[in-house]
């Protein structure tokens, strides 16, 4: 998939036009110097600018048009030669072009999201809540331009350097490629000067510079002179900030001419890796994508800080997927990969050597409330979540919750989960599991919408209170006196009964504690 986006954005140019309707000019001239394939509107901006990606045939075409483009006659900009151009009104000296009437514009307003209203009225008419996870999923995900110009914007750096690394490659990583983007996501990429292997047989050797100090040290210097080239000659990135202190140091820029919002590093190849992990995992059932898509979405409305534990549970309890150790077992030689700083990121890439179908059918509704049933009552304070084993362990260290990154064992992913939030997700849970079992009729915000509708705000099903904090003693019983002035309504009499027995079973454990206290 990724050779295939690349060998696309490097037969592909980007050009800033009036508006949508350039594009028959547009055709016409990009017609003269090579084959135009297709054409794809977008803007960018709230007083939209347009632009046109225009696909042609064969790189050969864009070398050609870029050999045939201009620069203003301005002593004040860099003159750079990129893919990014913009097309000139027509004047005395350039008169009007025929329009060709062969020109199609494949797409218009490529980059539009939906609004959340839209959004919600298409998951309103749906007839089941499986189909609202697939209409969420099919709604939001990252589409067919936005790829495009985000591989367009890695071709940007990769060009950039190749003067002195000819080799040189931008590799897109996260959400971009690993089939669980949504509109508008980020771009993450890291820079490989060159991958290139060492042959043995040749007689002439480049001569290079010797690196000085450490190998951190280098890779921060290095991310400073990017840095620098970023924000001084290529157009359409601004915004950059360095971070070169952190784990894995970073650059962080905006491309307005694409709309998009990057990471770049020079040293995370666990990265990739980890995105060719979940992208396969995604492409063995078609329910995980739609599943993940929703648990953020929850997440995200009703104001969880942390949404990626959930969506990394997914692929460990409720679609028991094939298990990291089974991708071991059908490893082939050019599956092994082990990165510069030792991380064995070996697994088989190849899906059709994995014949085995999984034995779980359930609808994507009974997958996202066993998700939900499954971790309200998780022992988060002794076991970790392991997806390379799919099942539960012993939790290595002390943190409020453990959840085990598939390539770098010894990394947890959800170290920054706080135990406040940790105990707000469980409740959250148990009370999704319960509002999605209970509902019988439809009303104007069923299914999804009931899960969403409370946003930062804890629900109302549980009506759980909890009084302010005078630092940090509080009376536990608390919690369990009602509020007369607002009665709770229960969706029937089986959640007023679970409700009443969970209330009964904590005050008597409070009884027996205050006892042993005395």
């Amino acid at each position: 998939m990724i050779d295939s986006r690349c060998a696309e954005a490097r037969r592909s140019i980007v050009v800033q036009v009036q508006s949508a309707q350039s594009f028959k000019e547009l055709h016409s001239y990009c017609s003269s110097v090579g084959t135009v394939k297709q054409m794809q509107h977008y803007t960018v901006g709230v007083e939209p600018m347009n632009f046109i990606i225009v696909e042609f045939a064969s790189e050969k075409d864009v070398v050609s048009v870029l050999s045939n483009s201009s620069h203003v006659e301005d002593a004040q900009v860099v003159p750079v030669h990129s893919q990014f151009l913009w097309f000139r009104a027509s004047n005395r000296k350039l008169p009007k072009l025929k329009q060709s009437k062969s020109s199609v514009l494949t797409v218009e307003n490529g980059t539009q999201c939906l609004k959340v209203a839209e959004i919600a009225d298409l998951i309103r008419r749906c007839d089941s809540v499986s189909d609202q996870m697939s209409s969420l999923y099919e709604s939001t995900k990252l589409n067919d331009v936005g790829t495009r110009l985000r591989f367009l914007t890695a071709r940007q750096i990769e060009n950039a350097v190749r003067g002195m690394f000819p080799n040189a490659k931008a590799i897109p990583f996260g959400s971009s490629v690993n089939g669980c983007g949504k509109m508008g996501c980020d771009l993450d990429l890291v820079l490989r000067l060159s991958d290139e292997k060492m042959k043995n047989d040749a007689r002439l050797v480049f001569h290079c510079k010797a690196s000085s100090g450490s190998e951190r040290s280098t890779a921060q210097r290095n991310m400073e002179a990017i840095g620098d080239l970023l924000q001084l000659f290529l157009p359409g990135c601004s915004q950059v900030r360095r971070i070169l202190q952190a784990r894995v140091p970073i650059i962080k820029y905006y491309q307005h001419l694409t709309d998009v919002e990057c990471d770049l590093s020079m040293s995370n190849m666990s990265g990739v890796h980890m995105s060719d992990f979940l992208y396969i995992m995604g492409s063995m059932d078609d329910r995980i994508r739609p599943l993940i898509f929703t648990i953020r979405k929850w997440a995200n409305e009703i104001g969880l800080t942390n949404s990626s534990p959930g969506s990394l549970g997914v692929f460990a309890k409720t679609h028991q997927l094939t298990s990291y150790l089974t991708f071991i077992e059908y490893i082939r030689p050019k599956d092994q990969y082990v990165t510069e700083d030792g991380i064995n990121c070996t697994f088989l890439r190849d899906l059709n050597k994995l014949r085995k179908s999984t034995e779980n059918k359930e609808s994507l509704e009974s997958l996202l409330i066993e998700f939900f049933e499954f971790y309200s009552q998780f022992d988060f304070e002794t076991k970790a979540i392991c997806l390379n084993e799919a099942v539960s362990i012993t939790k290595p260290e002390h943190c409020a919750m453990y959840i085990v990154n598939p390539l770098e064992r010894g990394l947890n992913v959800s170290k920054n989960v706080s135990l406040e939030e940790l105990d707000r997700f469980k409740v959250e849970a148990r009370n999704a599991a319960w509002v999605l079992e209970s509902q019988e009729n439809k009303n104007t915000n069923w299914g999804l919408l009931s899960i969403f509708e409370n946003k930062r705000k804890s629900s109302s099903v549980l009506n759980f209170t909890f009084s302010p904090k005078q630092g940090r003693m509080m009376d536990v019983s608390a919690l369990f006196k009602e509020d007369e002035t607002k009665p709770i309504e229960f969706k029937n009499e089986t959640v007023k009964k679970q409700v009443e027995n969970i209330k009964d079973e904590t005050k008597n454990k409070l009884k027996e504690l205050q006892k042993l206290n005395r």
